[in-house]
């Protein structure tokens, strides 16, 4: 029994005197980070090459990395970087090592108050914000907030190209569509109160609404772009990721997701039409299949914003969006395509007139208006 005791003691002592040693050294601390990167769902493998890129960018508290956006993007960038000055950016495993980081920063982003709770009445709609009406029995309409008080919301009366007729709109009842940036698309139901003038704008007094239904919640991230691309149609018979090497219909990219884009072209388009982007990041050819699950046509410029669905992306395809979305990618002076379009050759946005080459090729050429409800998440 004595020895029994003894060889205890002995042990315990060691076991304290090893774990003193590791706090002085920062182990403890290696410790912690090794279980956050499981809870966090990383594999061994992961965790140990998270622990290298901490190491690397000399974190003070290594285990930040999993809470502090900042720290994430600084270990994802030191990744990004060293895979492209080893000459390795076609490698499988480094590929999917750094979609699994953007799947877990865009979590992060994701989980962010102002992204996950959006917003839960209509005194919160900022002035400015767009808005399509769905009136029954008559048509969509298009609309702006003017004023927003406690008291009502004020609107730019609504306009539809395709009704003219005068409508009474006092007393009518309304159903109200948004897109909130970087949010989702709300819907609530209203009547109009009045037809008033504010800030010199002939304009409609509508009710407020205490309750929002919130829909289409944001999936992806989204970035503003303004970059000039080529447009395709995608024949039945061809593969939709091929990377087409001549000039298609010249548009502009207007915003970029991993689960989309949106671009602006000339002319009309139809919702459903099967398409592809093409353009560059970062001197990598990037092309991207879907179909076009809205369109918004501006009669005055005679050009259509089409927000189009992507397809699944391959990982390294994904992983370029990506690194442009979250501001990954190194710096480069030039985007270089297998063909190039100038900016003085893309569409000119300062004319009204669209060259016969620049509009959309369609089955149907009359304009369809798109669901209040098709805003799809890209």
């Amino acid at each position: 029994m004595p020895t029994i005791l003894v060889t205890a003691i002995l042990a315990l002592g060691a076991g304290f005197f090893f774990l003193s040693r590791k706090r002085k050294d920062g182990g403890g601390n290696w410790v912690r980070f090794y279980s956050k990167g499981r809870e966090a769902g990383f594999s061994f493998k992961e965790i140990e090459l998270l622990r290298h890129l901490a190491t690397q960018c000399e974190f003070e508290d290594p285990c930040s990395l999993y809470t502090v956006q900042n720290q994430l993007d600084e270990c994802i960038r030191s990744l990004v970087r060293t895979i492209r000055m080893s000459g390795e950016t076609e490698d499988q495993g480094n590929q999917d090592f750094l979609s699994k980081l953007y799947d877990y920063r865009k979590k992060i982003e994701m989980n962010k108050p102002s992204v996950r709770n959006g917003i839960n009445n209509s005194r919160q709609i900022s002035e400015g914000q767009t808005l399509k009406l769905l009136v029954a029995g008559t048509g969509v309409f298009k609309s702006q907030i003017v004023k927003n008080t406690s008291q009502s919301l004020t609107i730019s009366r609504p306009v539809n190209v395709k009704n003219t007729s005068v409508i009474s709109w006092v007393g009518t009842k309304i159903s109200v569509y948004f897109q909130r940036n970087d949010d989702a698309g709300y819907v609530f139901d209203t009547v109009v109160q009045d037809e008033v003038f504010s800030k010199g704008i002939s304009s409609l007094k509508i009710a407020h609404n205490e309750s929002l239904f919130r829909t289409q919640k944001r999936k992806s991230i989204r970035i503003k772009m303004n970059k000039a691309a080529f447009l395709y149609l995608i024949p039945e018979d061809e593969p939709s990721h091929r990377l087409e090497m001549d000039p298609g219909l010249k548009c502009f990219l207007e915003d970029l997701s991993d689960t989309g884009c949106a671009v602006t072209i000339g002319g009309k388009a139809n919702s459903g039409l099967r398409i592809k982007v093409q353009f560059a990041l970062n001197n990598t050819p990037i092309c991207m299949s879907g179909t076009v699950r809205s369109v918004s046509f501006r009669d005055e410029t005679n050009r259509s914003i089409l927000r189009m669905e992507s397809d699944i992306l391959s990982i390294e395809t994904r992983n370029h969006i990506l690194g442009e979305v979250f501001g990954m990618s190194p710096e480069d002076s030039e985007d270089d395509l297998p063909f190039r379009v100038l900016d003085d050759e893309a569409i000119n946005t300062g004319t009204n007139e669209a060259a016969p080459e620049n509009s959309m090729p369609v089955k149907d050429p009359e304009f369809m208006e798109t669901d209040i409800r098709d805003d799809g998440d890209v």
